[in-house]
């Protein structure tokens, strides 16, 4: 269990990143979902040892955070979200590198953690490649690959799949399902449905705050009866933004869709619809406050 409590940080000028964060994490995988600014990178790198907090406690089973650095270290796997790597060194070079300085200097257990991890990420066959000819997904990969190293108990990914294309992307989030039910792996992101497709929990950042928290079929059901959906042209959203609390719109089907949130029928040619987590993102910034 990852425990995060109380958990505030301010920066020069007075900004305010994190306001009073708790959260407990279990085992699984766990969505942090939070428009940019929103403090989710700071707080994951509180977790990951790279920023204290100004207050509060994170522990995580029987190690304190921010008191036991370096055993935590020893547990941990980061990948943040800007992952810098040497562009003329090979894939199976930079890997052993990085194997040493986790502390395996046995050769042959360090050529088979890294050969394993080759097969895990789908680099083996462009293990001799330099990683600066590698695409953005391949660099990804490359970067759980690194996070793997000693099989960590704890997993921190910070917007793993911003820039990926359809096919990466999918293929990235199998490689992170498939780590395993015993770890806590916490998945920083704006995706919506980076969240949907992958969490057993989770929680919406805003301001700095948690706006919610719990499990997505669950907090759907808050919203379910007051969600409402119609066809619309461009010309018609200005005058809606004006009568409804419009969450937001989507193509489908080739139409332009918009979704109202409303506790009764608005009329004017809407239905109802099953809500969905973009619906619940958007309220949240919508409403841009905390739960209580």
């Amino acid at each position: 269990m990852l425990r995060i409590e109380n958990v505030s940080k301010s920066y020069a000028g007075g900004v305010q990143a994190l306001k009073g964060v708790s959260l407990d994490i279990p085992p699984g995988m766990f969505g942090l979902l939070g428009p940019n600014g929103a403090g989710k990178t700071t707080l994951m790198r509180a977790v990951a040892t790279l920023g204290d907090p100004d207050e509060g406690r994170i522990r995580f089973g029987d190690i304190d955070v921010l008191q036991q650095k370096d055993a935590l270290r020893r547990v941990l796997g980061y990948l943040p979200q800007d992952f810098g790597v040497y562009p003329r060194a090979s894939a199976r070079a930079f890997l052993d590198h990085l194997a040493v300085l986790k502390g395996f200097v046995a050769k042959g257990e360090r050529r088979e953690i890294v050969d394993h991890l080759l097969h895990v990420t789908n680099l083996w066959d462009v293990r001799g490649r330099r990683l600066g000819t590698f695409s953005g997904g391949m660099r990804q990969r490359f970067g759980i690959a690194q996070a793997l190293i000693g099989d960590p108990r704890l997993v921190v990914v910070d917007e793993p799949t911003a820039g990926l294309d359809p096919e990466e992307r999918n293929r990235f989030l199998g490689l992170l399902s498939e780590i395993g039910n015993d770890v806590v792996v916490v998945l920083s992101t704006h995706i919506v449905d980076d969240v949907s497709d992958l969490c057993q929990g989770m929680a919406i950042l805003v301001g700095g705050q948690v706006w919610r928290r719990g499990e997505p079929r669950a907090l759907l059901e808050e919203l379910r009866g007051s969600i409402w959906s119609k066809a619309v042209t461009r010309g018609e959203l200005d005058g809606l933004a004006r009568e409804h609390a419009v969450l937001g719109t989507r193509w489908r089907n080739g139409r332009l869709v918009v979704h109202v949130v409303s506790a009764a029928a608005p009329g004017g040619g809407f239905e109802a619809v099953d809500p969905d987590l973009q619906d619940l993102y958007f309220h949240a910034l919508k409403q841009g406050a905390p739960a209580a």
